[in-house]
């Protein structure tokens, strides 16, 4: 039975970029040695880290100016790192879901947060409106996360705001795309779209580097990385490999602008079904708030007694990884770029089957 992988992370990958790491676990670039056992210095690597890092640039058209950085630590790391380079005095935030609070909550060990606004009083299941409008005109940066994988809402475009921005896209990074430009920062774990585990990107913009009066941990200042072509310490070499070829597929597929036009696709099957589907409901009412990323819904009140009957019988049917976060329940369907639409149809299918077994 084929099996449907709707992890929301680490999750899934292009069979291509599964094949070509695993392949170069053997025999990597025709040295005889294991991706896993080269050195990180050796010119086959280093072509990698180039291409990979050029490829990133094309593909999001990242102007001048800025560079990409490879980074351990996660997207967590860089709640702390973000504000050590870029937060001197003030800085705004917006809420919307558990990374954006923990974001938020680094911030403040820096300077002045301004909370933007908030959606925590309703779980988070709404983006706040009107929050372009509340942004001081004197701060740093404005923060958001554009996608939050638990709650399943999402920022559809860039926001329309007189400050630099700083964002986690950990999981919508090449979904869409972005006028990189009225960015300072975008940084995200790579293991939701684009690589495994182990791997953090960042998009930084050169010139608004050392502006703040602190002095910075070698480690954490995103120069030392920007300097040494994210080669100060060593990378995380098979994860920056998968990245590569990720990028890879993702021109051959058509670039952002195709995965885009397919996430609107996958979504919009699913979405449909859960509001047609007798037994569903989703958690986020407005669909100018819901996620394309991570599809989140639950039994309707009558039927909340099948909830875990419908797991069993979905994971039975193939599907992998729909039962919600441990912190909110339910059901949660990752579609990221590389989910093909047939196993969103598979899954459409499950439910209309399940509907009408009761």
């Amino acid at each position: 039975m084929k099996k449907h992988n709707f992890y929301a992370g680490p999750s899934i990958l292009p069979q291509e970029t599964i094949k070509a790491t695993a392949d170069a676990v053997l025999n990597f670039a025709g040295t005889g040695l294991s991706l896993l056992e080269i050195s990180h210095r050796s010119k086959e690597f280093d072509a990698v880290n180039v291409e990979a890092q050029q490829l990133f640039k094309e593909l999001l058209e990242i102007p001048e100016g800025y560079e990409v950085v490879f980074l351990g630590g996660g997207a967590s790391l860089q709640f702390c790192m973000a504000p050590f380079n870029f937060l001197n005095k003030k800085a705004a935030y917006l809420k919307t879901g558990v990374w954006a609070k923990k974001a938020q909550k680094e911030a403040t060990l820096f300077g002045e947060v301004i909370e933007v606004a908030s959606s925590e009083d309703k779980t988070f299941c709404y983006i706040p409106k009107n929050f372009e409008a509340l942004v001081p005109a004197d701060v740093d940066y404005f923060h958001i996360t554009t996608n939050n994988t638990i709650y399943g809402t999402e920022l559809h475009k860039d926001p329309d705001v007189k400050v630099p921005l700083i964002a986690d896209m950990s999981s919508d990074i090449f979904s869409r795309r972005i006028d990189v430009s009225k960015y300072n920062l975008i940084y995200g774990g790579a293991q939701k779209n684009l690589a495994p585990a182990g791997l953090t990107f960042a998009i930084v913009k050169v010139d608004a580097l050392g502006k703040v009066d602190r002095k910075i941990p070698t480690m954490l200042d995103y120069k030392t990385h920007i300097d040494a072509a994210s080669m100060f310490n060593t990378p995380p070499c098979t994860s920056v490999f998968a990245a590569l070829q990720t990028l890879k597929w993702l021109k051959a597929q058509g670039g952002v602008a195709e995965m885009e036009r397919r996430k609107v696709v996958k979504a919009d099957k699913l979405y449909s079904e859960i509001e047609r589907n007798k037994l569903f409901k989703p958690t986020v009412i407005d669909p100018a708030d819901r996620s394309y990323m991570n599809i989140c819904w639950i039994m309707n009140d009558e039927y909340k007694e099948l909830e875990k009957e419908f797991l069993e019988f979905a994971t039975a049917q193939g599907m992998i990884g729909i039962k919600g976060h441990r912190s909110v329940g339910g059901f949660r369907a990752s579609t990221y770029n590389a989910l093909p639409e047939e196993s969103v149809d598979a899954l459409v299918a499950t439910m209309k089957e399940f509907e009408a077994k009761h």
